[in-house]
């Protein structure tokens, strides 16, 4: 049977089944390479050599993956899905297969030693990741009318929550694999974490080329070059300022002031070249479309709030709770799999209903009361206690994942599709960012308001911590596991003063965290409610 879009292009079942397979296949290793480095970068570190190089392993994959998503949005209306879907994928699989490559020739002409080579290659994929991201929802919405793309962005969303809790897991695994040997060639365990990628990204573009419709594009035009570059020149620094603020600099060092600076102009002038250019990477008149900003606005604000509570709250854990780093990250599998559960079940139910909206309500609410649960929690709250909570949380969530998508998809012209669509995950990513840093700034306010507060004994010295002082103590972590009664164990480690103040510090940010999110429940009750539509045909945009 074949199918017609609003186009007139027809899709057999064959095409859309085994098309949706091979973009779920890239879409997933895409999001897990956001999580499966963090366990290997020990290992990696101390075979290449950089400590200082670290955070920049993460801060380049983030950096090129965010900056690119409306670019490729906008190419995506321009050159049609599968070219530039097809170049993203060989991106990305020439940038794992060069980070498994990084330090096996010794220092190399301007990349240099072995960490900053896998810095660069990061950066690489990080390129070929968001044009999977960004291509991957904007196929959806060719291939399948709007009811029907809601069970398919639900599932998307239920894959980047497996990706997130299996991602860790998969990176140990293969860490600890140590050296092993494959065609005559030693080959270090952690390499393998990249080398991965190779035969399931070679599998998704063979399926991808072979049975694929082109998807013609729909919006001729030539691409804003300029436009481009200052996308570029406002969020690299932004990122950068965002990302080192408050921890590697001060808010007011001149280095953050100067990022900050520059992404205000750079952000001036790409609002001014938008404005008069005849084919801009973002149009402006999409901020007319009440659908459009309102559901960006309210996907931006829930990421600042999951993103902010979610990097804290192992914190939390190890700090509060006494339970060792390695099983501070079973704190997110309840989470994780309210995610999912949540992000495919939304999906089936708009499907069958045709309403997005109470499914969006919903979520909020649960993510509501599931962040006022955390900002309940106490130095005796058991692991138990505490997994509940975060799967009220996660619960709430889920909705989010694919839905706002749909939303907007929903709500525009099909020429505009791609840099619409992109635009979600662009100012998810964004909001996840700020949220880290607000939150970050938040937490060490409280813990000088805390420890300002905190009793010491005559002749001691007051306590004064910040978060780099959590984050030490947290990587010395040797606390004893839980208690077989369920009971958190006391760090004996920890002074129980210090103990009380991260707690109450760590408890206030959920509170913050509370109102971050009712705002967001706002903004998804401003979202016009326009039904979703059996067929391909688009209703028109809501003003």
């Amino acid at each position: 049977m074949s199918v017609a879009d609003q186009a007139g292009q027809t899709f057999t079942a064959d095409e859309r089944r085994i098309t949706l397979v091979g973009v779920l296949l890239v879409f997933l290793l895409s999001a897990l390479d956001q999580t499966i480095v963090s366990t290997a970068m020990p290992r990696i570190v101390a075979q290449l050599h950089g400590l200082n190089l670290y955070a920049w392993v993460t801060t380049a994959y983030m950096l090129a993956s965010t900056v690119m998503v409306p670019i490729y949005g906008k190419l995506n209306d321009i050159f049609g899905r599968k070219p530039v879907l097809v170049a993203g994928i060989v991106l990305f699989m020439s940038g794992s297969m060069l980070c498994g490559m990084a330090g096996e020739f010794g220092p190399l002409p301007v990349l240099g030693g072995g960490m900053s080579q896998l810095v660069v290659f990061r950066g690489l994929q990080g390129l070929g990741g968001a044009a999977l991201f960004t291509s991957a929802f904007a196929i959806i919405g060719d291939l399948f009318p709007p009811r029907e793309r809601a069970k398919f962005a639900g599932m998307f969303g239920a894959v980047f929550g497996l990706a997130s809790l299996v991602g860790p897991v998969i990176g140990g695994f293969f860490t600890d694999l140590g050296v092993t040997r494959f065609a005559g060639l030693d080959i270090a365990g952690w390499r393998w974490v990249f080398y991965v990628n190779l035969p399931i990204s070679a599998l998704s573009l063979f399926m991808i080329l072979a049975r694929m419709p082109p998807l013609t594009h729909r919006a001729p035009g030539k691409i804003d070059f300029l436009g481009a570059g200052l996308i570029i020149v406002t969020f690299v620094p932004l990122l950068l300022a965002l990302s080192w603020g408050g921890r590697d600099h001060p808010w007011g060092s001149p280095l953050i002031v100067g990022l900050l600076a520059l992404s205000a102009v750079g952000l001036a002038a790409f609002v001014w070249t938008e404005s008069v250019v005849s084919n801009p990477i973002l149009s402006l008149n999409l901020f007319r479309n009440r659908v459009f900003t309102t559901a960006n606005a309210a996907s931006f604000v829930i990421s600042v709030a999951f993103m902010g509570s979610l990097t804290f709250l192992p914190l939390y854990m190890q700090l509060g709770q006494g339970v060792p780093a390695t099983t501070s990250g079973l704190s997110m599998v309840p989470m994780m799999l309210g995610m999912i559960a949540s992000s495919t079940g939304s999906g089936q139910i708009i499907t069958r209903t045709g309403k997005y909206k109470p499914v969006m309500v919903a979520g909020a609410s649960l993510m509501i009361v599931g962040l006022f649960l955390l900002s309940r929690v106490g130095p005796q709250t058991t692991t138990l206690d505490l997994a509940w909570r975060v799967l009220v949380m996660g619960i709430g969530l889920g909705p989010s994942m694919g839905t706002f998508n749909i939303v907007i998809q929903n709500a525009v012209e099909r020429t505009q599709m791609g840099v619409a669509t992109s635009s979600t995950q662009f100012f998810r990513q964004i909001g996840g960012t700020v949220g880290v840093a607000i939150f970050a700034a938040v937490l060490t306010q409280s813990l000088a308001s805390e420890a300002a507060k905190a009793p010491t004994p005559p002749g001691s010295p007051a306590h004064v911590m910040d978060l780099s002082d959590l984050q030490r103590m947290a990587l010395g972590s040797a606390a004893e596991a839980p208690s077989a009664s369920g009971q958190a164990p006391t760090p004996t480690h920890v002074d129980p003063a210090v103990r009380a103040i991260v707690v109450a510090a760590v408890t206030h940010l959920f509170t913050v965290a509370v109102g971050i999110a009712a705002l967001a429940f706002v903004l998804v009750l401003m979202v016009p409610a326009i039904p979703l539509e059996h067929r391909g045909r688009a209703p028109p945009p809501a003003k």
